[in-house]
């Protein structure tokens, strides 16, 4: 991932990001299907198994609540953060977070669902992702449309387009690059590279305008039981 983006990004863009490369907790279960894309060892954010329900194909994950755990204690040792960028798995887990933090428990400390002990995230950017939709986690995080600006990108040859497609779908008012790639993290033409500067450019604004909100969004969750999820 840091040579994938450090290496096809322009400084531009690089520049803005202050990016810290978490490594997935788990050993690839089997064949790993980046095998080829990108060099061994792999990892896995979770354990995810391709079903058949109804007429449809969905995605179904194992050991999310372990994943959410391990990302909210490393965003606490190494935060504040105002973001995640993820790649595949990492992005299909990224929107799943920033969903579950947007939902509220009817409780005096209205916690969110996940990321209770950070701050709240102010944007995402998912590249080749996908929507999952199990556990029962993952079904909460897209009870609604979640508000966090968000940018994806979806390669026209990557398998798992579709999926990109529907976590689109997940956003209330999501930006999307489209690249003629597959599974990857493409570089940036002309037109997706002032797609990605405004998108930095509005996030820049926003944390700017609301950095203030997130002292006091810290102190009440630190104070309030984290929930299993």
């Amino acid at each position: 991932m840091r040579k994938q983006v450090l290496g096809k990004w322009p400084a531009d863009v690089t520049a803005r990001l202050d990016l810290v490369f978490a490594d997935a907790p788990f050993p690839a279960e089997g064949k790993s299907e980046v095998e080829g894309i990108f060099d061994p060892p792999y990892y896995e954010w979770f354990q995810f198994d391709k079903v058949w329900i109804s007429g449809q194909d969905f995605l179904q994950c194992r050991n999310l609540d372990m994943c959410v755990s391990y990302l909210e204690e490393l965003m606490i040792r190494e935060g504040p953060f105002d973001g995640l960028l993820g790649f595949s798995q990492g992005a299909a887990v990224s929107a799943v977070l920033a969903g579950l933090q947007q939902q509220n428990l009817l409780c005096v400390f209205r916690q969110g669902l996940a990321l209770t002990g950070v701050s709240k995230m102010k944007c995402l950017i998912a590249i080749a992702g996908g929507k999952i939709h199990a556990p029962v986690a993952a079904a909460r995080a897209f009870a609604g449309k979640i508000m966090c600006p968000s940018l994806h990108f979806i390669g026209d040859d990557d398998f798992v387009k579709y999926h990109s497609e529907e976590l689109v779908e997940a956003f209330a008012d999501p930006l999307v690059i489209r690249h003629p790639c597959g599974h990857t993290v493409p570089k940036l033409d002309d037109k997706s590279l002032q797609i990605m500067l405004a998108y930095l450019d509005k996030i820049e604004r926003d944390i700017w305008e609301h950095s203030s909100t997130d002292a006091n969004i810290i102190a009440l969750n630190s104070e309030a039981q984290i929930p299993e999820v």
